[in-house]
């Protein structure tokens, strides 16, 4: 992955179009625009192995859309650290937010350049609640010490930490436990972690081909069981209904029956101590 660095004042980092990345292979699921032929030839790889998959990042982007309402509406959240944001598909995360709460403050992260220079175009000059930082979720000490993470974020104050549809581009080489802890011990009591997760749980071995698109990706998909995924929420607090598939995670409408087998997990906990 890119380096950690980067945002204003770093160094300018050439978006590398030698590989799919996944924010652009999530883009293109999602119908967007903003990627390679690369990235093409690899999510139409995944697609015929895995034909639910814009369903699944469909639901998957309604229940971080409702997770977040919930977090600042009835959480009284005002900042937000999200993670892995992908490239912009509106209504973004600070769009969600400041629906309720006008001024919510916002910082994005991701670790590929062209995620940080659409994120941009989005915001307007004067918006001093918003940030977008180039950095890379496996060093999370350098997000939280990010400069342009510390203009908007107070970790003094709750805030709510996003992790939707990225730690399972972590390997377990890679420490997936110890990046959420350190993220999470940032966070001071009355926070939030919102985090969804691929899973073979519900196709077993039958999604294996699709997976090993990424193998040839900038970053590994990873897919774990529930168990594991619950491993991640440590000692904080599940809101009702727990870890659940993401269409069932509180839906403002009665599931739909036809709606292919979503293979993402999604929860929501509070961190009371």
């Amino acid at each position: 992955m890119t380096s950690p660095h980067g945002g204003d004042g770093g160094p300018v980092l050439k978006i590398d179009t030698s590989k799919p990345h996944p924010a652009r292979m999530y883009d293109y699921f999602l119908g967007g625009k903003d990627n390679y032929e690369v990235d093409q030839e690899a999510a139409e790889r995944f697609i015929k192995a895995a034909p639910e998959v814009r369903a699944a990042v469909r639901a998957n982007r309604a229940f971080m859309h409702r997770a977040v309402r919930h977090v600042v509406e009835e959480g009284g959240i005002r900042q937000i650290l999200d993670i892995g944001t992908g490239l912009p598909t509106e209504p973004n995360v600070h769009q969600t937010a400041r629906a309720i709460a006008p001024g919510t403050a916002v910082a994005y992260v991701d670790n590929d350049p062209i995620v940080s220079a659409h994120s941009r175009t989005l915001l307007d000059d004067d918006d001093t609640n918003t940030s977008v930082v180039l950095a890379d979720l496996r060093d999370p000490r350098a997000v939280l010490d990010h400069p342009d993470v510390r203009r908007v974020i107070d970790f003094d104050q709750p805030v709510a930490l996003l992790l939707v549809a990225v730690l399972h581009f972590i390997t377990e080489a890679e420490e997936p436990d110890a990046v959420v802890a350190t993220l999470l011990d940032a966070l001071p009591t009355g926070s939030y972690l919102i985090l969804s997760h691929a899973t073979v749980d519900i196709h077993g071995d039958g999604r294996a081909e699709a997976v090993k698109v990424y193998n040839s990706a900038t970053a590994s998909m990873n897919p774990r069981n529930r168990a594991r995924v619950l491993d991640f929420f440590g000692d904080l607090t599940l809101l009702d209904p727990g870890l659940v598939l993401v269409p069932h995670w509180r839906p403002d409408v009665p599931v739909d029956p036809d709606l292919p087998p979503i293979g993402f997990y999604g929860g929501v906990a509070r961190k009371d101590g």
